[in-house]
């Protein structure tokens, strides 16, 4: 019983805390939009890209993104090496 109002309470202030936070972002308007002008009106002639997006994603952020792609493979590798090593019936053992 005791278990079952912990859940509830922690789901509760969980769902608290995240409406707070999405109704306190300020949406619509920067701060400073310098760089994103910079992107808009540069951008296609620079990359040659049509799509904005991809050009910044792809072109002006490469080494992040494949920084970001780097992380994630490793991530599923690592969950996918401790899978096979639980399905062929070994433990994992910590030291």
């Amino acid at each position: 019983m005791m278990r079952t109002k912990v859940a509830w309470f922690t789901l509760v202030v969980l769902a608290g805390s995240l409406l707070f936070a999405a109704l306190s972002i300020p949406f619509g308007d920067p701060a400073m939009s310098d760089m994103d002008d910079y992107f808009i009106a540069h951008g296609q002639e620079q990359t040659g890209a049509n799509n904005i997006v991809t050009s910044i994603v792809f072109d002006f952020r490469a080494f992040d993104t494949l920084g970001e792609a780097c992380v994630l493979f490793t991530a599923v590798f690592g969950v996918s090496v401790l899978f096979r090593l639980r399905k062929k019936g070994e433990d994992y053992e910590y030291e």
